[in-house]
């Protein structure tokens, strides 16, 4: 038997095997853009039943329509609460108040924020009064975040009531600090940048640069994080009506609803406090997930 030196390959007998071209990157742009405004859908959604759901709900929101505590079913199909109230269409009214509340207080504290850190960013270096005044609001800004925040909440409403406007103010005061941190943090990054110098150079003032330049590339953070804004804002709100200082009853809104079925829950009647909280839990869930989706070059 001879044995066959030959260093060579042999060449492959079999059928070669396919091999499938990656996909172009209009393709992957595409799918990327599809699965983006899939993501989007649970928000528009909740901000469908917020606009139209209290004109469709079944019954009055603010009336006693049955007896109390009816366990979800038949026609009351998330039950009543312990006062005859339908569980059902104050849920689903309390959406609009509670996303009117978000929505005004992410929109509001994002302006703010944005406003306050691109004015402490670009002149708390400075000498003068300017320079002063800016690190006292930047001062300011520190003070407020290190109170937390449903004290600042008691207190604006203790003096301003409960109402829509003013929880959403006093949320405003309290959220918008972080989002002042996050711009002022990108300036000073973005100031030094070489292509501001090269813009003063080349004759363009400074309030013409800080609108063409520094702000367009340092509110992004704050833009981003608009929706946990709202989702924060959506929690607090909760947490202002359990306490009681909310809006004030019989106004629907889920934090109220939950304070007022605690004490059924504890007794067995879990279903005016369960669904209030599960609302709330799938509108932070699908209002979150609006940032994401938006700045997530990956998605």
């Amino acid at each position: 038997m001879t044995l066959s030196l030959d260093p060579r390959t042999p060449e492959p007998t079999g059928e070669p095997k396919s091999v499938e071209p990656a996909p172009s990157p209009e393709v992957t742009r595409s799918s990327r853009s599809l699965r983006r405004w899939i993501g989007l859908i649970p928000a528009g959604i909740v901000v469908l039943i917020a606009l139209v759901g209290p004109l469709l709900v079944p019954y009055s929101t603010r009336d006693v329509v049955a007896k109390p505590d009816i366990s979800p079913g038949g026609d009351h199909w998330f039950g009543t609460d312990s006062s005859g109230l339908d569980v059902f269409s104050r849920t689903i009214a309390a959406t609009q108040n509670d996303v009117l509340i978000g929505l005004g207080t992410a929109i509001v504290a994002t302006i703010v924020g944005i406003t306050i850190g691109l004015i402490i960013g670009m002149n708390e270096s400075r000498s003068g009064v300017i320079g002063i005044l800016s690190r006292g609001m930047a001062r300011a800004v520190d003070l407020v975040q290190a109170v937390p925040a449903i004290v600042i909440g008691l207190v604006l409403i203790a003096f301003f009531g409960q109402s829509i406007l003013s929880i959403t103010v006093a949320l405003t005061v309290v959220l918008l600090p972080n989002q002042a941190r996050l711009v002022r943090t990108e300036v000073l990054r973005v100031r030094g940048e070489a292509y501001l110098d090269a813009a003063r150079v080349s004759g363009e003032s400074e309030l013409s640069l800080v609108f063409r330049h520094v702000l367009p590339n340092s509110a992004w953070p704050a833009l981003e994080n608009a929706s946990l804004v709202f989702g924060s804002a959506i929690v607090l709100t909760a947490g202002l009506g359990f306490l009681g200082v909310g809006l004030a009853p019989p106004t629907p809104e889920w934090g109220t609803m939950i304070s007022t079925g605690a004490a059924a829950a504890a007794a067995g009647r879990w279903w005016s406090a369960l669904f209030p909280a599960i609302a709330i839990a799938l509108t932070v869930f699908a209002i979150t997930a609006v940032g994401r989706r938006l700045f997530d070059n990956d998605n």
